[in-house]
């Protein structure tokens, strides 16, 4: 989504691209009314704006991405832990048990 920043900034650099390429064709004694030239500098700062936003919205797009996966593996990842807690929990136990059943036959 865009904000309204990135919107007045493009109107910015299109109205500052029309200024600045006709007060330069007045000062070199051009015609100021060429508009083809004024028309094609507008174009192009145009487009330029609009591939800088299309590259701002992949790259929030991409971070969105990159956010929900790694929510995603940071729950697999406490799932897993807590599995293999459980599981040494109870080798643990396995091996505590075994070990007084070792310990008692020692004893007699």
């Amino acid at each position: 989504m865009m904000e309204m920043r990135d919107i007045v900034f493009s109107v910015v650099m299109v109205f500052s691209a029309f200024v600045l390429t006709y007060e330069w064709l007045g000062r070199f004694k051009y015609s100021p009314a060429n508009s083809l030239i004024v028309l094609s500098a507008i174009v192009m700062v145009g487009a330029l704006a609009a591939m800088i936003l299309s590259v701002d919205m992949r790259l929030r797009r991409l971070e969105e991405s990159i956010d929900s996966r790694d929510r995603s593996m940071r729950i697999s990842l406490q799932s897993v832990e807590e599995n293999i807690d459980h599981r040494m929990n109870e080798v643990t136990a396995v091996v505590e048990d075994a070990l007084e059943a070792f310990n008692r036959r020692n004893y007699r």
